[in-house]
């Protein structure tokens, strides 16, 4: 590579503002996320389904989930309209997901019993669809936003701090206020719940537009001619292919089931509710969290513009899962009843160590999407064709396919010891086997998969240094509007 390539670093760098309204679109759906957490007690408590019956709709519903995103991304990747690749799949996903939620609980329970079942299967499933649609935008559209290497990350800050405010600051809601003003999850509450979400996750869509509407544009859309030619048979293809697709996605997959595993209100209600007694303790324990979390995510992304993303992910992981592990041991060998009965050594170290699982656990799925850019950026560079669609939707494919098996797991395992008819309430008390079922879901099971994902990222060669110099080829190949098939495979074959 030439010395005049090697210096002209001419990056599709995004203003600080459009990263931060942009990063709103994740924040969106992890709205919906967030509150369909509660939907087995809805469906189970409120509309009168069984634990087995919801759990394993859920759970096949994150399969439906995984099965459409390919064919979303597929449909990103030909899509092209005067207002752009991405705003149009934002815009209907999240009137589909507003629809979905409001026809989900407001006429189900309403219906006959022999029609619930088929009327919550219908409306989870275009629930789906319309997160499907928004969703695989934030992934795909990293690639327009900027190729900066040093400026990818950023989207990381914005995107940790929102989902701090939506899975802490929102459990603080739920556990601290909603609880306390309805009793338990009833009506009252999933429709005051429901309503925030809804509001608060359209007026992030419209900011999110706004913040992508200056990069949504076929200039910024890869190589030139590098779109054409991809089908719906190319998903395969680019999976062999590309091996550094394949790490990510199985070292993110074992990160997200950890901590679906860990933030399912199930176990939630397990942890607090039951073993520590103090169900309110969750939104307090979530409150305290907040600020040291988003430090950690500040110096996760600050690692990561000095160092690498994969620097930053393996760092986070490793004091993840010795956090994980320092609370099984510290369940073991203190009272968890002494821990809701105000200061005591053991509930600092438990909020030490919670706060260290919860925040650093969560910064692979926060570098997640840049992540997704760069290798979306790797497969231009190794075939030409620019297809961050159909890349963002193999990552979500196979991640959701993984992580659908979350409900399954904590649904059979609290039926192992008992609750076959219902889910573990605040009202049950603690028994042996709630005890350790309770600690291998919540903590056992996940410092498990963490160990997997350690083991994927050993190999992951998308470093800095790495990316730098992809930036660099596909600036110069841009420039000269061709695409160098033998070099391209030459320059591979050195991954």
């Amino acid at each position: 590579m030439s010395t005049a390539v090697e210096t002209n670093k001419e990056y599709n760098r995004a203003k600080l503002w459009q990263i931060g309204f942009f990063a709103l679109n994740n924040t969106a759906t992890n709205l919906y996320m967030f509150i369909l957490t509660f939907v087995s007690y809805y469906a189970a408590g409120v509309a009168g389904l069984t634990v087995a019956i919801v759990s394993m709709v859920l759970t096949f519903m994150r399969v439906f989930d995984g099965i459409t995103d390919p064919i979303v991304g597929f449909l990103i990747d030909k899509t092209e309209t005067k207002f752009g690749k991405f705003r149009p799949m934002m815009i209907i996903g999240n009137v589909i997901l507003a629809t979905s939620v409001i026809l989900m609980y407001s006429i189900t329970h309403t219906l006959p019993q022999q029609y619930q079942l088929v009327f919550f299967i219908i409306t989870y499933a275009l629930y789906v669809i319309g997160y499907t649609f928004q969703t695989a935008v934030t992934k795909a559209a990293q690639t327009v936003l900027t190729n900066d290497p040093k400026q990818r990350p950023v989207f990381a800050v914005f995107d940790g701090i929102y989902n701090t405010f939506v899975f802490t600051l929102g459990q603080v809601f739920v556990a601290s206020y909603l609880i306390a003003k309805h009793g338990d999850f009833n009506m009252g509450l999933f429709v005051e719940l429901n309503t925030i979400a809804i509001v608060l996750a359209g007026i992030f869509t419209i900011l999110a537009v706004i913040g992508i509407a200056g990069k949504d544009r076929k200039e910024f859309f890869g190589l030139a001619d590098s779109t054409v030619n991809t089908r719906f048979r190319d998903y395969w293809p680019i999976l062999k292919g590309n091996k550094p697709l394949q790490l990510l996605i199985t070292a993110v997959t074992a990160d997200k089931l950890a901590f679906t595993l860990l933030r399912q209100s199930v176990v939630i209600v397990m942890v607090f509710g039951i073993l520590m007694g103090n169900y309110a303790l969750s939104g307090t324990i979530s409150m305290i969290t907040v600020l040291p979390i988003l430090l950690i995510t500040f110096l996760a992304v600050a690692v990561a513009r000095k160092k690498g993303m994969r620097k930053s992910f393996v760092q986070a992981t490793w004091v993840a899962f010795l956090s994980l592990a320092g609370l099984v041991a510290l369940f073991l060998i203190v009272d968890p009843a002494s821990m809701s009965g105000g200061v005591s050594v053991g509930i600092v170290a438990f909020t030490i160590l919670y706060t260290l699982a919860m925040g650093f656990g969560q910064i692979p799925s926060t570098l997640v999407n840049p992540m997704i850019a760069d290798i979306s950026d790797y497969e231009t560079y190794k075939s030409g064709r620019y297809v961050p669609g159909m890349i963002g939707t193999l990552f979500s494919f196979i991640d959701k396919l993984i992580t659908s098996l979350a409900p399954a797991i904590v649904g059979f395992g609290v039926a192992l010891i008992g609750f076959k008819d219902a889910f573990p309430t605040v009202n049950d008390a603690l028994t042996t086997p709630l005890f350790g079922m309770t600690l291998l879901l919540a903590f056992g099971l996940p410092a498990l998969m963490l160990i997997v994902s350690l083991v994927c990222m050993k190999f992951y060669r998308l470093d800095d240094k790495k990316m730098e110099e992809i930036q660099i080829e596909l600036a110069r190949l841009k420039a000269e509007g061709k695409i160098e098939d033998t070099d391209m495979k030459t320059e591979m074959e050195a991954i």
